[in-house]
């Protein structure tokens, strides 16, 4: 029996010359299971996301998947506040008006957004049906949108979700609008997120992760109604440890003849 262990990326760290400690550069990595070996039984992937593995052709011959599951919800979750405050309250933003010197010749800072009574909604995506929950749930994009101060993104990519957030759904989440991406880049068309946040057609974004990594566009690096971070909402010492000892236990469970922990489901 085969085993394939599957990094959602590849690291690659920066050499000595460079100070601050360890840091790493991540790039996709996609499998196909071309060629594959005949004994493959099971593909382990560190990651929540599986955009990257073919599950048809998995199921085809018979290959389990199994990925990180839940284990990094916790602290994305952190994350995904911590970019909302960002965005609301404009705190990155005051940070460069601070450090860039331009309190005293400048005091009126620009107001932030109210914090108070802001509706936030969470995008997900089931292809097979409703999942049950206790809070409000909306199957059109465009008036979940239209009813939400902030849209958090936190599906995942599939040829269906891909683009998803286009134009039309910008437009619905309106001017005082924010949107926070900590799912996968391309569920945003990424040049209309740019166009709508240029022109002032939604007020703001918290952005983890980003249409053609690490490559990020140019002009959202001049827009303080913009805060960005490296795809790194997971990477925590507590997350780490635990992705670990998930990947140890599927292993040991497949070599072991019992269930997988974290087993990809057939929807």
């Amino acid at each position: 029996m085969g085993v394939a262990a599957l990094p959602a990326s590849i690291p690659h760290r920066r050499g000595p010359e460079h100070a601050g400690g360890p840091h790493l550069r991540w790039h996709p990595t996609h499998f196909r299971c071309a060629p594959p070996s005949p004994s493959l039984r099971l593909v382990v992937t560190t990651s929540a996301g599986i955009n990257h593995i073919d599950l048809v052709e998995c199921r085809r011959r018979g290959i389990a998947v199994a990925n990180a599951a839940g284990i990094f919800s916790a602290d994305v979750a952190d994350l995904a506040v911590g970019l909302l405050l960002d965005v609301l309250r404009r705190i990155s933003a005051g940070n460069r008006f601070v450090k860039g010197g331009l309190w005293p010749m400048q005091e009126a800072y620009p107001l932030g957004f109210k914090q108070r009574g802001l509706k936030h909604s969470a995008v997900q995506y089931r292809i097979t049906q409703r999942k049950s929950v206790s809070y409000a749930f909306c199957p059109d994009i465009c008036k979940l949108a239209a009813n939400s101060d902030i849209l958090v993104i936190c599906c995942a990519l599939t040829e269906q979700t891909h683009h998803m957030i286009n134009r039309e759904v910008l437009l619905a989440l309106g001017k005082e609008g924010a949107l926070v991406n900590i799912a996968r880049g391309a569920v945003v068309d990424e040049k209309e997120l740019v166009s709508c946040l240029q022109s002032g057609e939604i007020g703001g974004a918290g952005l983890d992760v980003f249409e053609n990594e690490p490559s990020v566009p140019k002009e959202l690096h001049e827009l303080n109604n913009v805060v960005m971070s490296p795809h790194c909402a997971a990477f925590t010492e507590v997350s780490m440890r635990d992705l670990y000892e998930l990947m140890c236990a599927n292993l040991e469970a497949f070599f072991s003849n019992k269930p997988l922990l974290s087993l990809i489901q057939e929807e």
